[in-house]
């Protein structure tokens, strides 16, 4: 008759705490201690304030960072980054939230390639021969 809600499990890692090595995660995942090494998360991961995730890659569906990570980034749904977070690292995220005051340093792409038009044609610049660089200078002056 009744059916009782799913919730996925929480994986805590507290303030005190320091895990080194990869870390595969079958729920949610809150760091307030420091991971070093691969994170996979089938759920959410959280980075408090204090928390540290320094490694090759994180994994996760959604992902949000009040602290600081070091890593290349795989959100398959939002990636925030909170006035407090810091992220060093490429990202590909479905979609992004970083708030002012937050520090990004990497390169992002979103997983969506739909949402934006195709890009053009680059165009090709001619390569200007010495003789015709000069005349341009004299046209100049």
């Amino acid at each position: 008759m009744f059916k009782r809600k799913q919730t996925r499990e929480l994986t805590y890692l507290s303030a005190t705490s320091e895990f080194q090595g990869n870390l595969h995660i079958e729920g949610d995942l809150q760091v307030e201690g420091i991971v070093h090494g691969a994170v996979d998360v089938v759920g959410n991961v959280v980075v408090t304030e204090n928390g540290l995730v320094e490694g090759p890659e994180i994994r996760a569906h959604n992902i949000t960072i009040h602290g600081a990570m070091k890593a290349r980034v795989t959100a398959e749904g939002t990636l925030s980054i909170t006035k407090t977070g810091r992220l060093e690292g490429d990202v590909t995220a479905r979609a992004l939230d970083i708030r002012p005051g937050a520090f990004y340093r990497g390169y992002i792409a979103t997983m969506d390639v739909k949402a934006l038009p195709a890009s053009p044609e680059p165009l090709e610049v001619p390569q200007l021969s010495q003789e015709q660089l000069e005349a341009l200078r004299d046209r100049s002056h």
